[in-house]
């Protein structure tokens, strides 16, 4: 029997979990929409490719249904805004996640909130493309920074005059002071 062709853009992912299929292959980052928004503007035009491959497994379960499963793995390097010096930081995002697919949203919901593993609904037109850039998004470093800034942070205007700054509550706390008018 020929193997069936798999479109990543429309995935059946229960047929191709039974068959346990395995697929790989490559996205230029830059038909990434959304990861692109996230990219640092001071930074060269994005460039490269996301690297992915993707496994389907049907796991037997005692009493009950098989359980359909993808494993995922992608791989890309964004530059993202260094939080310490604003200047462009290159990340190395990597992803390796499991995913449990249920039928229907609420089921998926229920499960989701009790399990590890990343659990959704199973459709029969998964795009995978979106499902790579969903990951790679959440994949991101909360607060990205070098490990040591090309350029020292500059100082503050106070720090460079050798003056202390005023605290913006010194006269009130003056005041306070103060012995009440008679």
């Amino acid at each position: 029997m020929p193997a069936r062709t798999v479109d990543p853009r429309r995935l059946d992912v229960a047929a191709f979990a039974a068959d346990g299929a395995t697929l790989e292959g490559r996205f230029p980052i830059r038909t990434l929409e959304r990861l692109c928004e996230t990219v640092d503007p001071e930074a060269p035009p994005v460039e490269g490719d996301v690297t992915w491959r993707v496994q389907g497994e049907l796991v037997p379960v005692a009493g009950g249904p098989s359980q359909t499963w993808l494993r995922l793995d992608a791989s890309a390097q964004v530059a993202l805004t260094c939080q310490r010096c604003l200047a462009p930081v290159r990340v190395p995002l990597d992803v390796h996640r499991r995913i449990l697919f249920v039928a229907g949203e609420d089921a998926a919901a229920q499960l989701d909130a009790e399990r590890e593993e990343d659990v959704l609904a199973l459709s029969r037109a998964l795009d995978l493309r979106e499902l790579v850039e969903d990951e790679l998004l959440l994949a991101e470093p909360l607060v990205p920074v070098h490990d040591v800034c090309p350029e020292p942070l500059p100082l503050h205007d106070a720090d460079l005059d050798g003056e202390a700054e005023e605290h913006p509550f010194a006269a009130l706390a003056s005041l306070k002071r103060r012995p009440p008018p008679s």
